[in-house]
């Protein structure tokens, strides 16, 4: 079972979570922000909606923790 966080979070407890996230389920690094927000609930990580910026940060360097050449992540654009 993932660690609840209270929904009072300090912004300091998402890079954690989103670390674990990430080593638990590898499919969710593709993800962005919006996206992680509500896996984060969804799956029990958290009791309410995380801040979508403080998300955004720690993805940055959640991801380059898993391929440090990777640096922030550029969305796909389509033609």
């Amino acid at each position: 079972m993932c660690p609840v966080y209270p929904i009072d979070y300090d912004s300091r407890e998402v890079l954690p979570m989103v670390r674990e996230l990430f080593s638990r389920r590898p499919e969710a690094r593709c993800l962005e922000a919006w996206e992680l927000q509500s896996l984060l609930f969804s799956l029990g990580y958290t009791n309410g909606l995380v801040n979508e910026g403080d998300i955004a940060s720690a993805l940055e360097v959640a991801r380059t923790d898993f391929d440090p050449e990777a640096g922030p992540h550029e969305p796909v654009r389509f033609p």
